[in-house]
């Protein structure tokens, strides 16, 4: 990984359809660190640049763009940074899944940079009463635990384990569970991250670095038959496969977080002997962020960061891979904040 100068990219070689967004906030996700140690069975653009939780000002409009957009136009750059919007599955909603997606940080350059080129109608608008600083987080993590929460399809009053829970991901997903009358129990280790749960509004904090039966902790925290959802934000195999076990008759797993090489192991005549559901959610679409961006624009939602330099992304991803970062690290691409403002 370095660090280094590049030309930025002038208006007038933007093409139809593209934006110039000069970002002041990236957030850091653990795919950002997947993506920079190769661990998925898909090859990124090489070389690339990392990041995908950027929030910043529009600053050039390629000629022949329709689009609301103005210069000045506060908007954040996601995972995904472009779908056709015309295939079958982009028309049901499932945008991330286009087969001519391109990803931020991925296939595409991302948000570790001062200025980036995207596409006018997949960056997200951002309201002028949140802040960039606050809003990024809400690119990824937010959009992504907020789909999962959906696609868990759950009522009012029941509950959810949140896997991860103290993480960047999952410290979101105890808020928008919470805003929609989920009973959250979090599931993570260490005094901080309970701490940071029981703040937000988790009924239940496991530890399970502490638990001598983490499957029946879990259970008894959830009326004794277990939740009705967990969502595993977490980056474990074996996170996925504890979950099977402690869902109720009728539960639903939902998987978020993408360990490496990884592969989920579950017994086929007890999934429908139980009824159990195993959904994979990945990311949002744009209605989805908007709905997300929502939630942190009425305070419903609010994002726990720290920020640093961008210098300092080495060590992030050191912290992040010994399990040490709570919330989310927000870097501030201009480092001296007297060149920027958000």
């Amino acid at each position: 990984m370095v660090v280094e100068d590049g030309p930025v990219t002038q208006p007038e070689d933007l093409k139809p359809g593209e934006v110039l967004v000069k970002l002041i906030y990236s957030g850091v996700c653990h795919t950002d660190l997947h993506v920079m140690k190769g661990d998925w069975p898909l090859q990124s653009k090489l070389p690339c640049i990392g990041g995908h939780e950027g929030a910043g000002y529009v600053v050039a409009i390629g000629k022949n763009t329709a689009t609301d957009l103005t210069i000045g136009s506060r908007v954040g750059i996601k995972w995904l940074a472009y779908s056709c919007g015309a295939c079958e599955l982009c028309r049901k909603g499932y945008e991330s899944s286009c087969l001519k997606a391109e990803c931020s940080g991925f296939s595409v350059d991302g948000t570790f940079q001062q200025y980036c080129v995207s596409f006018a109608d997949h960056v997200t608008p951002i309201p002028d009463g949140l802040s960039l600083k606050l809003a990024a987080p809400i690119m990824c993590a937010g959009v992504t635990v907020w789909k999962a929460i959906k696609a868990a399809e759950l009522t009012p009053g029941e509950t959810i384990v949140i896997s991860g829970a103290g993480g960047g991901l999952g410290h979101l997903a105890i808020q928008y569970a919470v805003s929609i009358g989920l009973r959250v129990v979090a599931l993570d280790a260490g005094a901080e991250k309970r701490a940071l749960c029981t703040k937000l509004g988790a009924e239940t904090f496991i530890d399970f670095s502490e638990s001598k039966d983490l499957v029946g902790d879990l259970k008894k925290a959830c009326g004794g038959t277990g939740p009705h959802a967990a969502i595993v934000t977490a980056s474990s195999a074996k996170a996925y496969e504890q979950a099977l076990d402690y869902l109720r008759n009728g539960g639903v797993l939902v998987v978020v977080g993408l360990p490496a090489d990884a592969y989920i192991r579950a017994s086929v005549f007890f999934t429908v002997f139980r009824s159990l559901r195993i959904v994979g959610s990945y990311v949002g679409n744009r209605a989805d962020a908007v709905q997300a961006v929502d939630f942190a624009a009425r305070d419903k939602v609010t994002t726990t960061v720290e920020e640093l330099p961008l210098s300092a992304l080495p060590k992030v991803f050191d912290d992040m891979s010994a399990g040490k970062v709570a919330g989310r690290i927000v870097l501030n691409l201009w480092e001296n904040p007297n060149r920027a403002s958000a």
